[in-house]
C-alpha cells in the first residue's frame, strides 16, 4: 500500500469540509466536553472531601478509586449497557445507542481520573492554607475554594487528563453508542471501523485530529502554568 496516497486523501478530507468527517469530530469532542462539564464539579468536590476529611473506610475508598483508573473502559461500557438495556433497571429511559449514553460512559471513565488528581493535589498543598482561611473568618465553603485555588494547576491537570482519556476511548463508546453513523460514531470508533474495512484515509484524518487535540491540551496546560508564574 502506498503510504502517501491515503495520507494525501486524509488531508483532502480534512480541508474540504467533508460533512461526515466533521460530524464525527464534533460528536466526539462534544460528548467529551459535555461529560467533563457535568462530572468535574462533583468529582473535584469528592476528591477534596476525601483529602480533607477523615472518616471510617476512607483508605479502602481511596484504594478503590485508584483501582478504577486501571479498569478497562470496555468493562465500564458493559456495566452501563446492562443498566440501560431494555431489560436493565434504567431501560425505560431509552438512552442506549444515543449520544447521552456515551456521555454517561465518559463521565464514569473520567470520574476516577478527576478524583485521584484532585486528591493528590489537595494532599500536597500546605494545610495551613485552609486553616489560615478559617482563622480569618472564612466559612468552610470559602476556605475550601481558597485551597482549591492554590492547587488550581493540579485540578486543571485533572480535567485535561480526564478529557484526554475519554476523547480517545473506544470500548465503552462502541458498546453503549453502537457506532451509528451520523449519531454516535466518535473519532476512535470511526478509526477502528474504517481501518478494519481497509479504508485508511478517514482513519488517518481522524488520527491527526486526535493528535492535534492531545498537543492542544498539553499546550494549554503549559500556557496556564506559565501564566501562573511556573515557567
Amino acid at each position: 500500500m502506498d503510504f502517501f496516497e491515503p495520507t494525501t486523501d486524509a488531508f483532502r478530507l480534512l480541508f474540504s469540509g467533508d460533512a461526515d468527517l466533521w460530524r464525527i469530530i464534533f460528536t466526539s469532542l462534544g460528548c467529551s466536553l459535555v461529560a467533563l462539564v457535568l462530572i468535574s464539579p462533583a468529582a473535584i468536590a469528592l476528591g477534596f472531601f476525601i483529602a480533607k476529611v477523615t472518616f471510617p473506610g476512607r483508605r479502602p475508598l481511596v484504594v478503590l478509586i485508584q483501582a478504577l483508573l486501571s479498569f478497562p473502559t470496555v468493562v465500564v461500557g458493559l456495566v452501563i449497557y446492562m443498566l440501560l438495556s431494555r431489560q436493565g433497571p434504567l431501560g425505560f429511559l431509552k438512552l442506549l445507542f444515543t449520544p447521552e449514553a456515551i456521555i454517561i460512559g465518559y463521565m464514569m471513565i473520567a470520574l476516577p481520573v478527576l478524583v485521584v488528581f484532585t486528591l493528590s493535589a489537595v494532599q500536597g498543598a500546605d494545610p495551613r492554607i485552609y486553616e489560615t482561611a478559617r482563622s480569618l473568618g472564612a466559612g468552610r465553603w470559602h476556605a475550601s475554594l481558597t485551597t482549591l485555588f492554590e492547587v488550581r494547576f493540579g485540578v486543571m491537570a485533572a480535567v485535561f487528563n480526564g478529557f484526554g482519556r475519554v476523547v480517545s476511548e473506544v470500548g465503552c463508546s462502541i458498546l453503549v453508542g453502537g457506532n451509528i453513523a451520523g449519531l454516535t460514531r466518535t473519532m476512535p470508533t470511526a478509526i477502528a471501523l474504517e481501518t478494519s474495512k481497509g479504508e485508511f484515509a478517514q482513519g488517518i484524518a481522524l488520527g491527526f485530529v486526535l493528535i492535534a487535540a492531545a498537543i492542544a491540551i498539553n499546550a494549554a496546560l503549559a500556557w496556564l502554568q506559565g501564566r501562573g508564574g511556573l515557567e
